[in-house]
């Protein structure tokens, strides 16, 4: 067994033969990102950390999550020898991604946040819905974002207490009951859907878990409503960081590996269903 602490006192992996890219979340939803990482690099490695352990950080305060990311950067340097990182959780990105830039000078960090800029780009009502976590909504680099949009959008922000929580619960038990009943109580929460004016047209995904529910909320906002997530673009970015830094790796198949801080079944199941992944993953504690 694996250990990561808050100080980061951990018992050597084996590192893979070439540099990869260390991908983090709270949990199981930063599998979003990383499925839209291996389609945009498919010859890069990738050593991807769930912390589920340590989770929900939507629902925890800054301090914990930095806490928490702090140690899984050295973690994935120390330990992985990785070439670059990204934060695949809104959360940490909006609590941590400044500090751990500043103490890693150097090092490529992408971070993700609600895709507010393209979902203005495609509104046509200007009234657009966002569903995120509390920490998310509630944090400084939030606002700033929400700030920096030009125009007269109007955004309507749902913190979705629980969510993630009830995702996670459906991919490891593919019991979706509880997830569909917070699907239509945070929908409801934001107004009516709809292409007229005064409804919202525009849905965004503010949380890297959300992307897991898409089914059930396209069958609760309706087929014509745009709903915007952000794996695309923090893939793109990151091979535009790598390239920029000559260290895209040009040939080859790209390899993976799973840890956790959480039960290493929930983690290989999810994987098994979203990135037809088979393999043991890490116990990390």
């Amino acid at each position: 067994m694996n250990h990561l602490g808050a100080n980061a006192s951990l018992a050597t992996l084996a590192t893979l033969a070439v540099q990869p890219i260390g991908v983090f979340d709270s949990g199981l939803g930063g599998l979003s990102i990383l499925q839209a990482l291996r389609a945009e690099l498919p010859c890069e490695d990738f050593v991807y950390i769930a912390d589920s352990g340590h989770a929900p950080y939507g629902e925890r305060d800054d301090a914990h999550v930095l806490t928490r990311s702090r140690a899984i950067t050295r973690y994935l340097r120390d330990q992985h020898n990785v070439k670059a990182m990204v934060i695949a959780c809104n959360t940490a990105t909006a609590s941590a991604i400044d500090l751990l830039r500043l103490e890693n000078p150097g090092f490529p960090i992408v971070g993700v946040e609600p895709a507010l800029r393209p979902a203005a780009n495609l509104s046509r009502t200007q009234r657009i819905g966002v569903m995120a976590t509390r920490g998310t909504l509630a944090s400084a680099r939030f606002r700033t974002l929400l700030d920096s949009v030009p125009g007269p959008v109007e955004f309507i922000c749902q913190p979705c207490d629980g969510l993630a929580e009830a995702i996670e619960q459906t991919l490891q038990t593919g019991d979706a009951t509880n997830l569909i009943a917070n699907c239509a109580r945070y929908t409801r929460g934001m107004g009516p859907f709809g292409q007229n004016n005064g409804q919202i047209d525009t849905l965004v995904l503010g949380c890297t878990h959300y992307p897991f529910a898409q089914m059930h909320l396209r069958d609760l906002v309706g087929p014509d409503i745009h709903l915007i997530s952000t794996g695309e673009p923090v893939a793109r970015q990151t091979q535009r960081l790598l390239q920029a830094g000559a260290k895209l790796r040009p040939s080859g198949a790209g390899q993976l590996k799973l840890g956790t801080t959480g039960p290493q079944t929930f983690l290989e199941q999810a994987a098994a269903q979203w990135l037809a992944w088979r393999g043991e993953a890490l116990s990390i504690q």
